[in-house]
């Protein structure tokens, strides 16, 4: 991670920290920027950066991924250590969570082996006292050597102070001597010795530090050392010597045990909790992920989200259709009162404004319900006992249980989900979890499963939600049984460990939810959803008014594909639909209703019984209706997250995987559907 490039030379400072202990927050506070947030870990997958300014003072300010360590283990470590270590840093602020502060404690005193510019932020102090834990911040600095400062980021208390301090090292004005971790004497020489013969050759980085991951083998940090040097490092005298003599596996060991133990004893002098301060926790967690409670009670609330977005989006819906189609007859009569010939005022009004329109109208309502609703879970901190609840079902299917997350983010945009991937480590797994993350159905999919839910399998709103939870369970273990496909053909591997840390619960700041929510969310994915749809809906016109042989192209093509789709138990119009739907999702249903009226424009009905009556007519049944919901759960990937695919793998082997996997997978699945139902006599 380097700094961008920009005029004039401030100052840069570089944040650093374990996941999910507010980096991001304290960024956003001093940057003013809105880098999203949340109450799980990994939520940084990239770097960030931004000016921050302090009493007159300007700097440069970067936010790292979070990470446990810098022994690279991970692309998050990797790129945390190289920004501190090549990204030109003149002061580090290392972020730790009061409410655990030994974990943090770890990272510290790496960070303190490659530079002793460091200014240690006690962060969630707030959350700290309420959980009855106290931290003695003057004890914690004797013992670290380095300037610590307490604050609380989502309030902005003690910000001011933390930057001071940060100044203060950044300008020279205070030069810290950290306390460093001690080895055993031998493992000491050894890494001495190396430093000597490194900063002899002019080596930038910190020596003791590079000597250190030399003697345990770190591929990447000697990578690094041998294109500043121009030599190789394994041929030095002191490195081949003493490697010889100390084994990678000891140094590590040694390594990772002397700093936990020196950890663990400054947390035990600074850090005091009072008793049965944490019982709650640990009987909230229980009942969470308990073993019998945990998916029965995630399944209630995924109902229970579902039925608040569905019962609460109807009249808001009709309404902004209602307003569309009067902003349409307006459009239309200023356009005809300029003298538009005819064929343009259908084009711009019947094409691209409508497709607008049925976009905001069947999207706008239920996302600004459901994702308040989802970051409210998410900043309460339950996304992660999701992830630990359904771990054990992805170790069987050879995947991560971090996929579950990825799978989270997936129902607002499968895009943000697989870019959210990053948060997995093995390459293998990343690439499973991003050729699966469409299993799980995106916001834009969701009004027309709740439109066919509603005229054709339930009879009511509650049944309605339990349905369209189904759905999304169904689509779950679809998501496992094509991960436990893939990595027992094309990517065959056995599940790697990795650390899963529950947040401690935490009371979500509803206003800025709610705001966040609405802007960096609802807002976002509805202007990408309308600059996809203003020229889809051109396209589509075009389709529907170009005649060639009697017949437009839109006819002639739904002809075609009718005999294959009856088989699958749709109709040619239906599939249709989902192939001029590639851009964008929520253009299904009003491209079929185009293809079953005949007409040049997108239709547009007056209300859900008018919809109901014009399936009806063209033959739909409730199988229909499954088989629709089963193939819109299981096909290719939009436009937009196809793109992204392709530049998160780099390979168009990978991308066209990700498109052939679900559609064969759906079809296959609407075929078994429809030869069952016929054989047992249950449909037409």
């Amino acid at each position: 991670m380097n700094a961008p490039a920009q005029g004039g030379t401030p100052p840069v400072v570089v944040l650093a920290g374990n996941p999910n202990v507010g980096k991001s927050t304290l960024f956003n506070r001093i940057t003013g920027l809105k880098q999203h947030t949340g109450n799980w870990p990994g939520k940084t997958v990239g770097s960030a950066w931004g000016h921050g300014k302090a009493d007159g003072w300007r700097f440069l300010l970067g936010d790292t991924p979070g990470a446990y360590s810098l022994f690279s283990h991970s692309a998050e470590e990797e790129a945390a250590r190289d920004a501190i270590c090549f990204g030109g840093a003149d002061a580090v602020i290392v972020v730790c969570d009061a409410t655990c502060l030994e974990r943090g404690l770890n990272l510290v005193l790496q960070v303190l082996e490659l530079t002793p510019r460091v200014v240690v932020c006690v962060n969630l102090m707030d959350e700290a006292r309420r959980r009855g834990i106290s931290v003695d911040l003057s004890a914690l600095e004797n013992a670290l050597g380095v300037p610590v400062s307490g604050c609380a980021a989502r309030d902005g208390a003690g910000v001011e102070a933390l930057l001071r301090r940060v100044r203060d090292v950044a300008a020279g004005k205070n030069r810290p001597q950290p306390r460093l971790v001690r080895y055993a004497p031998d493992i000491e020489y050894a890494r001495d010795r190396i430093a000597a013969d490194l900063a002899e050759r002019g080596a930038s980085l910190y020596a003791p530090f590079a000597a250190m991951r030399i003697l345990e083998d770190d591929r990447g940090m000697i990578v690094r050392l041998e294109a500043e040097l121009g030599v190789s490092v394994r041929e030095m005298r002191a490195v081949r010597e003493e490697t010889e003599r100390i084994r990678p596996e000891r140094a590590r060991e040694e390594a990772a045990a002397a700093i936990f133990a020196q950890a663990e004893q400054i947390s035990a002098a600074c850090v005091r909790t009072r008793p049965g301060a944490l019982a709650r926790q640990a009987r909230l967690d229980r009942l969470l992920t308990g073993r019998l409670t945990g998916l029965p009670i995630m399944l209630l609330l995924l109902a229970l989200v579902l039925y608040i977005t569905i019962a609460g989006a109807n009249v808001p819906s009709e309404m902004l259709s209602a307003f569309f189609a009067h902003a349409e007859t307006w459009l239309s009569g200023a356009l005809a009162a300029l003298r538009a010939p005819g064929w343009l005022i259908s084009m711009l009004c019947e094409g691209m404004f409508r497709a607008l329109g049925w976009v905001v109208a069947v999207m706008l309502p239920p996302m600004a319900i459901f994702f308040p609703l989802f970051t409210l879970l998410e900043d309460l901190g339950y996304l992660p006992r999701v992830a630990f609840n359904l771990d054990a079902a992805f170790k069987r299917c050879h995947a991560c249980g971090k996929q579950a997350l990825t799978m989270c983010m997936g129902l607002g945009c499968n895009a943000a989900g697989v870019v959210g991937c990053r948060i997995i480590d093995s390459p293998r797994e990343r690439l499973i979890a991003i050729l699966t993350n469409v299993f799980v159905p995106c916001n834009g999919r969701f009004p027309m499963m709740i439109s066919l839910i509603g005229l054709f399998l339930a009879a009511s709103w509650p049944m309605a939600a339990l349905m369209l939870a189904g759905v999304i369970v169904l689509g779950v273990l679809v998501t496992f049984a094509s991960s436990r496909l893939l990595s027992a053909t094309l990517l065959k591997g056995v599940p790697s460990a990795f650390t899963l840390e529950l947040p401690p619960f935490r009371r979500p700041q509803v206003g800025r939810v709610i705001a966040r929510s609405v802007v960096d969310r609802t807002l976002r994915v509805l202007g990408r959803a309308v600059a996809v749809a203003a020229p889809a809906g051109l396209a589509i016109w075009a389709l529907a008014n170009i005649r060639l042989s009697g017949g437009t192209l839109l006819s002639l093509c739904v002809g075609a594909l009718d005999p294959f789709a009856r088989f699958l138990g749709l109709d040619g119009a239906i599939l249709m639909a989902f192939i001029l739907a590639f851009p964008a999702n929520e253009l299904v249903l009003p491209l079929t209703m185009m293809a079953y009226l005949s007409g040049g424009a997108l239709a547009q009905p007056e209300s859900t019984a008018a919809l109901g009556a014009l399936l009806s007519a063209n033959g739909w049944t409730w199988l229909t209706a499954l088989n629709t919901i089963l193939f819109s759960l299981m096909h290719w990937p939009c436009s937009t997250t196809v793109i992204t695919i392709a530049r998160e793998t780099r390979s168009a082997k990978w991308t066209l995987v990700s498109v052939l996997l679900p559609a064969v997978l759906g079809m296959a699945a609407c075929a078994l559907t429809a030869v069952l139902a016929r054989v047992f006599s249950l449909a037409p």
